[in-house]
């Protein structure tokens, strides 16, 4: 079903991505340490899944949990992640760079979306710290990114509903806005109806954090975690997305 919403799996193992793939996902956004919100993962883990998997792979580009401000020396990490990436076969990249002021640092930014071409850029949850969420969205397409992974703001996707909903309008065909945040079986159908969204994201119950305030956490807060899925029990879960979503039309 070409027109049903693309569903991306978060996951920090190849077992994982392999059973995300089994389960009918469509793309895998791959970290690891999701209890912190996610950071890069080594070449060896990104090496391995592109073996295993077929469906596209996008890799967070982070090199530390905490903030988004990052040094020259944090971003030169940045880069070189990307680069091994790209060398590896991954499809796409998610980050996310912010300046002191809670801003958009959209030239560093822009230059990482340029090193990473022709490989897609998600702008991650770093934009729910930025400020003035309007501004926010036009500083990100003048970055060049694909989309904009976020839960408005809030720890959930359906804490922020009305926001969303305002920000796929705003965005229109200039970018994709793929919600995020505690979205599971129970509201995936409520959120894409709601939002129109063409694109959603979801860590099928394997992440627990809750985003703070300061932005420190890119985490899903899901509130089905459990730390120890069996693999089996996670693609179950996948899966039970995706014959929800076969039914939504966007």
């Amino acid at each position: 079903m070409a027109n049903r919403p693309v569903l991306e799996i978060c996951v920090e193992s190849v077992d994982y991505a392999i059973a995300a793939e089994r389960g009918g996902a469509d793309r895998i956004e791959l970290c690891t340490d999701l209890s912190s919100g996610g950071i890069t993962p080594i070449p060896e883990l990104m090496q391995t899944a592109r073996r295993q998997v077929r469906i596209p792979i996008h890799i967070l580009i982070r090199p530390r949990a905490g903030n988004f401000c990052y040094s020259d020396h944090e971003l030169q990490v940045m880069r070189d992640h990307i680069l091994a990436a790209k060398q590896l076969g991954m499809d796409g990249l998610v980050l996310g760079l912010l300046r002191e002021n809670g801003r958009v640092d959209i030239e560093r930014t822009k230059a990482l979306v340029e090193l990473a071409h022709p490989l897609p850029v998600t702008f991650h949850r770093a934009f729910d710290a930025a400020s003035h969420f309007e501004t926010s969205l036009e500083d990100v397409i003048r970055t060049g990114a694909s989309r904009i992974l976020t839960s408005a703001g809030q720890p959930r996707a359906t804490d922020g509903l009305s926001t969303l909903v305002q920000l796929v309008r705003a965005a229109k065909e200039r970018i994709v806005i793929m919600p995020c945040g505690g979205i599971n079986a129970q509201n995936v159908v409520h959120i894409v109806r709601s939002t129109l969204a063409q694109e959603v994201h979801s860590s099928a119950g394997t992440s627990n954090s809750i985003p703070g305030g300061n932005g420190n956490d890119l985490s899903e807060g899901n509130s089905d975690f459990e730390s120890s899925l069996p693999s089996a029990l996670f693609e179950k879960k996948v899966a039970k997305l995706v014959s929800l979503l076969e039914a939504v039309w966007v």
